[in-house]
């Protein structure tokens, strides 16, 4: 028998931890919107993510490498794929709310800018004098705002919770100013999960395409990376007759892992400890709940710096996204002059909003293959950008 989204809600008060986030509790939508016949308000806000324009152009995002760099190399959109299936793992193992978790990881990348975290810091640079720009906020930007799917409203009209999540999205590498009606210590324990995945897929992942673009070595990573050394120990004992290609799946596999088991076996002695009686007991809270041991947070960070060292900043990754983040300076200044080239919605925007900050949101939406586009037509083009597949 088919069960109605209040039967399921119901089934999520029995069933999830009391700390859980309950989608029967939800703060609601901004606009009041009947909720639907056999999803909860979570999976219905899912499935708007998955819907979305932003979501699908994530496909032509940067992760590390400049899209369209190889074949097996993740895209912002894979990297968001793989955020949000360990962060479903995470909350069911820790007895939360997994379709908010997955909400939230699905949509935490939806503002990113093309080419990853230097596109970030150009339109960053570029808006100094008018707010800034930040991918998290853009992400709520996004869903409040820019996406156009519904006559009576602008945004996807998510639940309080989901926004709740992207407004105070933050990791190691994004520190989000607190946003205006989400001012609590601390998000909610499915939105600190969904941080804490983003970390481990990108500790996990970007070493991984580091390997498989041969920037990174296996040899120096068992020298210098505690992390790395102490899981290829673990699948050469295991596995001692495993091709290169497996023996470095199951090496990463190892790492995740071992991140997921302590992020969840440390939470459960945050959870003891403060003793949380409600979704609110943690929003009160001077600290974060969920996170790492002690050890395996510095391990991390010895990861973190050497990626740093090693890939993000290696010239073959790192003069590419610069000559590409030239190429969107340029069209920042070619639309700041010449509006009327871009897109229909930011035309309709431009003269109710504020200038800049139309072409911020016009840039930030695009791929990398369309910033290409767009500045071959304006002849804006670095030499050495790439050809248009």
């Amino acid at each position: 028998m088919a069960l109605s989204h209040q039967e399921l809600e119901e089934r999520e008060s029995q069933q999830l931890a009391p700390y859980a986030q309950k989608s029967c509790v939800s703060r609601g939508r901004r606009y009041p919107q009947e909720e639907d016949g056999w999803r909860t308000r979570y999976q219905r806000d899912r499935d708007r993510i998955i819907h979305s324009r932003a979501f699908r152009r994530l496909e032509y995002k940067t992760q590390v490498f400049l899209n369209g760099s190889g074949d097996h190399l993740r895209t912002r959109l894979t990297h968001t794929m793989e955020v949000a299936a360990i962060s479903r793992n995470i909350a069911r193992a820790l007895n939360l709310n997994e379709d908010l978790t997955e909400a939230i990881s699905l949509a935490h990348d939806l503002g990113h800018s093309p080419f990853g975290h230097k596109g970030e810091d150009a339109l960053n640079e570029l808006m100094e004098d008018c707010g800034g720009f930040e991918h998290n906020q853009q992400s709520l930007r996004v869903v409040e705002l820019l996406e156009q799917k519904y006559p009576d409203f602008p945004g996807l009209n998510l639940s309080w919770e989901v926004r709740e999540g992207l407004a105070k999205h933050q990791t190691s590498y994004d520190m989000p100013e607190d946003l205006a009606g989400f001012d609590f210590n601390s998000p909610s324990l499915e939105a600190q999960v969904s941080n804490l995945a983003d970390e481990i897929t990108y500790y996990s992942h970007d070493l991984d395409d580091g390997l498989e673009s041969g920037l990174l070595l296996e040899k120096e990573l068992q020298q210098n990376i505690e992390i790395w050394a102490t899981a290829a120990s673990t699948v050469k004992k295991a596995y001692p007759n495993a091709s290169d290609e497996s023996r470095r799946y199951f090496i990463i596999r190892c790492i995740i892992d071992r991140e997921v088991n302590n992020v969840v076996n440390t939470t459960e002695k945050n959870l003891a400890k403060i003793k949380p009686r409600s979704p609110d007991d943690i929003r009160q809270a001077n600290d974060t709940v969920v996170g790492y041991s002690e050890s395996l947070a510095a391990a991390n960070r010895e990861l973190r710096d050497y990626l740093y060292k090693n890939l993000y900043y290696h010239p073959e990754v790192h003069e590419p996204n610069l000559r590409a983040v030239r190429t969107l300076k340029s069209l920042f200044l070619f639309f700041l002059n010449s509006p009327e080239k871009m897109g229909s919605q930011a035309k309709i925007r431009w003269e109710r909003s504020q200038k800049k900050r139309v072409i911020c949101d016009y840039l930030a939406g695009m791929t990398d293959r369309y910033v290409y586009e767009q500045a071959r037509e304006f002849n804006l083009a670095d030499e050495s950008l790439p050809p248009l597949s």
